[in-house]
């Protein structure tokens, strides 16, 4: 896990959009009906992103050699991010996920459904998507690129940009201006708990505000 990672893992969604918002940035965050299956469970790290199709006219063969292929080029210490334009059968499950975090992977994103959740949980592989189906992509669905840019919602990710989700969402830190980003995070925090400390101290909300520029 690289330092960059470490740090941003460090932090929580809430400060960095934040930061990302006073910074001028938009379109950052992602759709909230992407849940993780562990909302206990933070995710940090750089994306390597996919994009697929439906592909109903392929065979099993087809689609389960260039699912294999897929995986195959994932990358150690990165997040799967994937948009399949599908809402109909799961991309990620059970072996899958098992290959991918023995490689290194960190966990991964779906704008869609996936299964095997149990066996997820049981290995502790972090997946966000928006719903589960016992459904696979045989004869359905192929992956098109990989290392390209995705949308998801609003949000424009490039091969290598920052995903950072915890239990209130997920955001895309533009890997150009991540450092800056993660040093701003670090610093809010460190002002928030000096005005979480006068809170507490019985110093009036308004005012605490007014002292640290926060709240």
């Amino acid at each position: 896990m690289s330092h960059l990672t470490e740090r941003l893992a460090g932090c929580y969604t809430g400060v960095v959009h934040d930061v990302m918002r006073a910074m001028g940035l938009r379109d950052f965050t992602l759709p909230a009906e992407l849940r993780p299956i562990m909302p206990e469970k933070a995710l940090a790290g750089p994306a390597f992103t996919i994009e697929g199709r439906m592909a109903e006219d392929a065979d099993a063969h087809e689609t389960l050699l260039a699912w294999t292929g897929l995986l195959s080029k994932a990358k150690p210490g990165s997040i799967w991010v994937s948009q399949p334009n599908d809402r109909i059968v799961a991309h990620m499950g059970e072996l899958s996920a098992e290959t991918l975090k023995d490689k290194g992977v960190l966990g991964c994103i779906a704008d869609g459904y996936i299964r095997d959740v149990n066996f997820l949980l049981d290995i502790g592989f972090q997946a966000w998507c928006r719903g589960f189906t016992p459904r696979d992509i045989v004869g359905h669905w192929i992956p098109v690129a990989t290392e390209v840019t995705i949308t998801i919602g609003d949000v424009a990710i490039a091969p290598g940009d920052y995903m950072i989700g915890d239990r209130d969402g997920l955001i895309r830190v533009p890997l150009g201006e991540a450092g800056d980003i993660v040093a701003k995070a670090e610093e809010a925090m460190a002002t928030e708990s000096l005005v979480r400390k006068a809170i507490l101290a019985g110093t009036d909300p308004q005012q605490a505000y007014l002292k640290y520029g926060k709240f």
